[in-house]
């Protein structure tokens, strides 16, 4: 019969709807396979058209050449950094000038290098630069916020195929993040522990909604799963900021997220996706309540009405069976060749 489940985070509610279930397999894209070049002439994140892009902010190596990631400003940016956050309320309507920072990480000087297809290696010095790009903008005073994001294909809102992340610095926390906060706060001033460490020392102990764990870092289904194989990877060490993590548990981030994303795209056939990196603000940094993870969430399904109109979701997969789905999945011929390169 179909349930309801709360969030333990959130305290949202979602509708897991097993008298419609599917079988995790039924949701694979069947999408034709298409071989992508390394390199295209016309796009402007491939090796030797970095004159069609803005003015680097940075890449590594440092200075050296070629060039194995990329940070540059967005050409489309959604925010400024050249105007100031001035705020102002006239009457009910409260403003702020569009102040932030937005950034393309290339990910890749290669136009077919999605994260499963690049060594554990190279994914680490991408989350290298997520580090040092979150640590650098969370030092000016004006910035309340950092999200950190990838979209993987046009219905994750891919906009060029050349795999890129993107970074924006805002200068007001959102109010989905707010949220989280006040419940990990409220929760923490309940029972005087933080609610992920408790949640993911549970799961690990019960294993039905786990995907894949390493000495650092643990994926899983969550039990209130709003959508089919969203899969959350957590620290197994309590930090409250993204900006925190060490290089040993950077290296280890990346064989788990390249392991996670490779069972997706293999089980999956490939699905869009985005993935974003959930932390507290910067100031957050050895708050005791809140713990930074990493959301992997593949685009199955789409927003209806009934989303829009209550703003709870509607699961078709139960947790428990798209986890044990992505733990059968054999990715070693696709890590194979990555690690080939």
């Amino acid at each position: 019969m179909p349930e309801l489940r709360q969030n333990f985070f959130t305290k949202e509610w979602v509708i897991i709807a097993t008298e419609r279930a599917k079988r995790p397999e039924e949701l694979a894209t069947h999408r034709a396979a298409q071989t992508q070049p390394s390199f295209v002439e016309s796009c402007p994140f491939c090796p030797g058209n970095e004159s069609k892009t803005p003015p680097e902010v940075m890449r590594t190596p440092y200075g050296g050449e070629p060039w194995t990631v990329r940070v540059i400003p967005n050409k489309f940016a959604a925010l400024s950094s050249d105007v100031q956050p001035v705020r102002s309320l006239q009457h009910l309507r409260r403003r702020v000038d569009g102040f932030g920072f937005h950034e393309v990480i290339v990910d890749s000087p290669d136009h077919a290098g999605f994260f499963p297809f690049l060594p554990d290696e190279h994914i680490a010095s991408v989350l290298r630069v997520y580090r040092e790009r979150y640590n650098a903008l969370s030092r000016d005073r004006r910035v309340a916020h950092i999200t950190i994001f990838k979209n993987h294909g046009l219905d994750a809102g891919a906009s060029l195929q050349h795999p890129h992340s993107q970074l924006i610095a805002t200068p007001v926390i959102p109010s989905q993040v707010r949220h989280r906060l006040y419940e990990a706060l409220r929760h923490y001033d309940d029972v005087g522990e933080c609610m992920f460490c408790h949640m993911v020392e549970r799961e690990i102990g019960d294993e039905t909604r786990i995907v894949c764990k390493s000495e650092n870092f643990v994926a899983m289904e969550v039990f209130a799963s709003p959508t089919p194989f969203a899969t959350h990877i957590f620290p197994l060490r309590h930090m409250a900021s993204f900006g925190d993590i060490s290089d040993l548990e950077i290296n280890d981030l990346a064989r788990v997220l390249r392991t996670l994303l490779a069972k997706i795209y293999v089980g999956l056939e490939n699905p869009d996706l985005n993935f974003t990196v959930r932390s507290g603000p910067a100031e957050y940094a050895g708050a005791r309540h809140f713990h930074w993870y990493m959301s992997v969430i593949p685009r199955l399904t789409r927003v209806a009405g009934f989303e829009l109109g209550s703003g709870m979701f509607i699961n078709t997969v139960l947790p428990e069976a798209a986890a044990e789905f992505l733990r059968k999945v054999s990715v070693e011929k696709v890590l194979g060749a990555a690690a080939g390169k």
